[in-house]
């Protein structure tokens, strides 16, 4: 059985010394590099080497004449259809991956970052696609917790590519064919290369990207360390998340700090784990240079209690010319907040003028959206040293609009239903009240099982007369 060995490194000197002890005739080498350590171990075996002049591709005449099988190992270089025609059996190779799972040259790395339990190494048969070929041979092995790529590689699948290679060798020479086993396209995954690279960056410019994260899916243990460890694979600074667990489902939105040049590797990554039954949707935000001669902080204050705090923090704003002034005109922004109980009452309460005979709550949804585009476009064009305290105001007034959207709108939005609106096409949901039908508070009327009330007897006004759901009624009065 004579063979042409194409690989490099360790991995394919490894390969070509254990074919050698298992009685294969290697009639040549080929290599990227003749300082190569498959080349270096060719020579001192008295091996013919062939060095590729383009180390992207084996051409024919880089295959030994009457070459029964190529085998490739560790190789980045695509054996040619020429290459491929000048041997019996053509060729063989080893990826390390369960096979169609992480197609690519990053396989190893791509385990550990979709968190697979289980990785594998294939035999298969070169082809015109990449790692597509039919599997001659399989093996698999568990992924230790917190195991690396690199270690992985060490441990389990560089040991078992040899056992592989050699067996599929064997079989081929006692029966002079190659078992072929077609790859099933269903569960094709890809392992496109990670780079990684070292930049420096101007002073004032933007070095971080931030990656807004939104996952959804079924709940279950482990889908923050999902998270959590492609993160980690990219230098990814876990800023700050929100999780909940509604009608059994986890939604969960992330923030993620990355350098700039892994924000869409990360994201890439991040959208794979939609094959895990995950929703991911993904904004990425640039973080904007601070002005020149300046820099963006970020201040949070957190301590025990005791006097004299408010005092000592105050001082040292104003040392570096922060005025008072200045925090208290943003502090004014929580108070759309802090009375927040007001607005409903106004909303149900006060008419708009204009607008209002369009419906009570539609008008003030009208007026919330114009206040928020005024206030953005605003705080958008408008340098805060010049103008500080009007975008204060606008910052006051996004706060307030953003309040009134939690008591109009917005309920229904962060439930995901549609109901809440009246509009052409929407659910009709609705309740029709009487507010000046009288009616009087009976026991025998009541519906809960206690009947003590201090209005029994009393004959108060407002009556619901209809409720509707989805345009039936369901009750009537």
């Amino acid at each position: 059985m004579k063979l042409t060995l194409v690989g490099s490194r360790y991995f394919g000197a490894t390969v070509f010394q254990a074919l050698l002890k298992d009685g294969a005739e290697i009639a040549r080498v080929v290599a990227p590099a003749a300082d190569d350590r498959l080349a270096v171990a060719a020579q001192s075996a008295a091996v013919p080497v062939h060095i590729l002049e383009n180390p992207k591709t084996v051409p024919g005449d880089a295959i030994a004449d009457g070459t029964d099988l190529i085998v490739a190992a560790h190789t980045h270089a695509r054996v040619s259809d020429e290459a491929l025609a000048r041997s019996r059996l053509r060729g063989i190779g080893y990826h390390p991956s369960l096979l169609p799972r992480h197609r690519g040259i990053a396989a190893v790395e791509w385990t550990i970052l979709e968190g697979d339990p289980i990785a594998g190494g294939s035999v298969y048969h070169l082809s015109d696609g990449w790692d597509a070929g039919a599997i001659a041979a399989q093996d698999w092995c568990f992924v230790a917790k917190g195991e690396t790529a690199r270690e992985l590689w060490e441990r389990a699948l560089a040991p078992m590519g040899l056992e592989l290679l050699t067996r599929v060798v064997r079989h081929a020479a006692e029966h002079g064919a190659l078992p072929a086993h077609p790859q099933d396209e269903r569960f094709a995954t890809k392992a496109p290369m990670i780079r990684r690279t070292i930049s420096l960056s101007e002073e004032g410019k933007a070095v971080a990207t931030s990656l807004i994260v939104t996952a959804i899916g079924a709940d279950r243990p482990g889908i923050v360390s999902l998270l959590s460890d492609r993160a980690q694979g990219f230098g990814a600074n876990w800023a700050g998340s929100r999780m909940a667990n509604l009608a059994g489902q986890f939604a969960g939105m992330v923030h993620f700090e990355v350098p700039a040049q892994n924000a869409e590797p990360l994201a890439q990554a991040l959208r794979g784990l939609e094959s895990s039954g995950l929703r991911v949707v993904i904004a990425k935000v640039e973080a904007p240079p601070a002005p020149a001669g300046r820099r963006i902080v970020k201040l949070e204050l957190t301590g025990l209690d005791r006097p004299g705090i408010i005092r000592d923090l105050s001082r040292s704003l104003a040392q570096h010319g922060v005025t008072k002034s200045a925090v208290t005109a943003f502090a004014l922004t929580f108070l759309a907040y802090n009375f927040k109980f007001l607005w409903a009452p106004l909303v149900d309460n006060v008419r708009l003028p204009l607008i209002g005979r369009f419906g009570q709550r539609r008008s003030w949804l009208w007026l919330v959206g114009v206040l928020v585009m005024a206030a953005v476009a605003f705080l958008g064009s408008t340098d805060p040293a010049g103008a500080l305290y009007l975008v204060a105001l606008a910052a006051i007034v996004l706060g307030l609009a953003a309040t009134l959207a939690r008591i109009t709108s917005d309920p229904a939005r962060v439930l995901g239903v549609g109901s809440g609106r009246l509009a052409p096409g929407a659910p009709a949901d609705l309740v029709l009240f009487d507010p000046s039908a009288p009616f009087k508070v009976a026991a025998d009327t009541l519906k809960s099982q206690g009947k003590n009330t201090p209005f029994l007897g009393h004959e108060l006004a407002g009556r619901v007369r209809y409720t509707v759901v989805a345009g039936k009624v369901v009750y009537e009065q």
